[in-house]
């Protein structure tokens, strides 16, 4: 049998008019994961939250990406910075959940570290060998983007650039959006799974007859740009629907008349529309889990708190049916007849292509 890494290289190979997906192993084989773990998802840029998560100096949350327990915090300089969460002295742990602190004190041993990750106090370390500079967290390679924080668990990462993503969001003014709702919880689902489910437009007017097929039916989805490490398609709207808000003023007709939904691989996922930006960031567990953290987001006084608190409600209730749909596919996915099938058209799952022309490359480097 051919390995999953050959049989993703052959089906990145077919004519773009004739898609195939990857068999089900693909999705659920742990030695494939543990593969994708050390290499595509270590390279990778992956979004951890909103920027006004950590709005003034000393406050931080933790997050766990992959084996790597990180901090991010915003320093008393006013910038955000993305620290190691392991204490130089024997590892242990230095924050959990999210707070405002003045610095980080390690609960075994005491040591204090400083917004910065700097080691301002190691009580009777005394020994010669012992070298303050030398004992500050490790600083992870980060980058702010749209309101994002992003971070790279590879020293030497290809720097975070999207102009096409850029151009394609621009009008949106995507930084300007103030953080209203977030939310975590676990999928028993491949990660994978979510971002192919998310990014296809096919799906909506089936799994979401209630929630969505009113304003973003399948009819209406229509793909747009893609690149090295992104794509992206548009949830097109009815023209005779109730309008859902302003947004920025240099919208065009076509942006206020639909949701732009985009992924930059390798794990976030996110919905901007003109007055709501949804974001889903990806934390993969294992072959058949994932921690999901999504963001709900709302441009200037656009939506009143009913309106908010009713937009929350709804992609509670859109998270859920997607949940129930992959849980039960990720069952069936471990059958030896979960083969290779084929895609459909590029408006509806060309997106899902791009994902698999992407992980090929990812694959041969």
């Amino acid at each position: 049998m051919l390995s999953l890494s050959t049989q993703l290289q052959e089906i990145a190979a077919l004519p773009p008019d004739q898609p195939m997906t990857m068999p089900g192993a693909f999705y659920t084989s742990e030695q494939r994961f543990q593969h994708e773990a050390a290499t595509v998802l270590r390279r990778g840029w992956h979004c951890l939250g909103r920027a006004d998560e950590v709005p003034t100096a000393g406050d931080f949350f933790s997050v766990q990406l992959l084996n790597e327990p990180l901090i991010v915090v915003r320093q008393a300089d006013g910038t955000v910075a993305v620290l190691a969460n392991v204490c130089r002295h024997r590892g242990m742990p230095l924050a959990e959940g999210r707070g405002n602190t003045k610095r980080f004190i390690c609960s075994y041993h005491a040591w204090a570290y400083d917004l910065d990750g700097g080691l301002l106090r190691a009580a009777r370390m005394k020994n010669a060998g012992f070298d303050t500079n030398s004992c500050g967290l490790h600083r992870h390679n980060m980058q702010l983007w749209s309101g994002f924080i992003y971070v790279n668990l590879d020293g030497s990462a290809k720097p975070f650039a999207y102009p096409a993503l850029d151009t394609l969001l621009a009008n949106y003014e995507s930084a300007e959006f103030r953080l209203a709702h977030v939310a975590e919880e676990v999928w028993n689902t491949n990660w994978k799974c979510l971002v192919e489910n998310f990014m296809e437009g096919y799906h909506l007017s089936v799994v979401h007859p209630q929630t969505l097929h009113g304003y973003t039916p399948t009819g209406l989805a229509r793909k747009l740009a893609s690149a090295d490490g992104f794509t992206s398609y548009a949830a097109n709207y009815p023209k005779d629907i109730p309008p859902r808000g302003l947004g920025a003023t240099k919208l065009t007709e076509d942006e206020r008349l639909r949701s732009t939904l985009f992924a930059v691989f390798p794990t976030q996922v996110a919905s901007q529309a003109a007055s709501l930006l949804v974001s889903l960031s990806i934390f993969p567990l294992n072959a058949g889990q994932i921690r999901v953290k999504w963001t709900l987001s709302t441009y200037g006084d656009d939506l009143d708190g009913d309106t908010i608190a009713a937009r929350v409600s709804l992609w509670e209730e859109v998270n859920r049916e997607d949940r129930e749909k992959l849980e039960r596919m990720q069952v069936a996915l471990g059958s030896e007849h979960a083969l290779s099938g084929p895609l459909a058209e590029d408006d509806y799952e060309g997106t899902i292509r791009d994902f698999q022309l992407w992980l090929a490359a990812q694959d041969r480097i």
